[in-house]
């Protein structure tokens, strides 16, 4: 899971390397409007790389699920910390605000 999305982000981040590198390289020598739409091309790699490494696979398990739940419910999750909880419950809908 972590090694594969860690792969595939230095797989596109060296991509985008290599497609800059070249374009200034030795691709402005032959045309320097495909150097430009390789520079583009590679600009738009960075922040799909972020994404792809940062997605949640589906055997992924997060901060926020509890460790036997992959439902998302909160219900029976505590923290042990009363004031937190009750914000928490509060930010959830299941209980309601207390009159000020």
């Amino acid at each position: 899971m972590y090694t594969r999305r860690r792969r595939r982000y230095f797989v596109l981040m060296g991509g985008c390397i290599v497609l800059f590198v070249s374009a200034w390289a030795f691709v402005r020598l032959w045309s320097v409007p495909v150097a430009i739409g390789m520079c583009v091309v590679a600009m738009v790699i960075p922040p799909v790389a972020a994404m792809i490494a940062n997605a949640r696979g589906p055997d992924d398990r997060w901060w926020d699920d509890p460790p036997g739940d992959r439902s998302g419910d909160r219900s029976g999750d505590r923290s042990g910390d009363p004031k937190s909880d009750e914000w928490w419950d509060e930010l959830d809908g299941r209980k309601k605000p207390p009159p000020k």
